[in-house]
């Protein structure tokens, strides 16, 4: 099972690249879901409407199961397959990548594009920060007062960030930790007493 990714740290735009006078712009965005991606497409098309094309590709989820290439309107497989491939070859999800043309008068022809695209996506891409991002699981637990030493001492061991702390006759607390302690927490947490949790996701 994985639990982390890489991805880019923060949008990367106006990656200008000249090709027998046509323009190609890169952009590059982190995006965590489809709605994100959409979001981004409009913007860049809002700034370049003029543009001849907008073309991209994107990768959502850890492995990058979730995935677009699109032409918008070039040759199939020039465009969008180019930029997606380099997003595989730097291994790199959550991320969507957008390459913008603006026509020169000279026909590039398919290989031309190609190789256009894919140099656009490249050094967009060189240009941006990669990082790895750990996979987060949130968790609730229930607990007596009287426990919450020992519970704080315990997501304390395992790094976990405290979102929620609710002090009644039981206490509740929320908690951020990395997906990868999941199965070494639920363990301690299985052994002690009147105590009950569970992963929200």
């Amino acid at each position: 099972m994985e639990f982390s990714y890489d991805t880019i740290k923060s949008p990367v735009d106006n990656m200008l690249l000249k090709e027998k006078g046509s323009k190609f712009i890169g952009f590059a965005f982190p995006v965590e879901n489809e709605k994100e991606v959409k979001e981004a497409l409009g913007k860049v098309k809002e700034e370049h409407p003029k543009a001849t094309h907008h073309c991209y590709a994107f990768r959502l989820g850890i492995t990058g199961e979730n995935y677009r290439a699109n032409d918008d309107g070039e040759p199939s497989g020039s465009a969008g397959l180019p930029i997606y491939n380099q997003l595989l070859d730097n291994n790199v999800t959550q991320i969507l990548v957008i390459a913008v043309r603006y026509y020169g008068g000279t026909k590039l022809g398919v290989s031309g594009l190609v190789k256009a695209y894919k140099e656009t996506a490249k050094f967009t891409l060189e240009s941006c920060q990669i990082i790895t991002k750990e996979l987060q699981s949130d968790i609730e637990i229930q607990f007596d007062f009287n426990q919450q030493n020992v519970i704080f001492t315990l997501l304390n061991k395992f790094g976990a960030k405290i979102i929620d702390f609710q002090t009644e006759e039981k206490c509740t607390i929320s908690a951020k930790l990395k997906t990868s302690e999941k199965e070494n927490i639920s363990e301690q947490l299985s052994e002690m007493q009147n105590i009950s949790f569970e992963f929200l996701n």
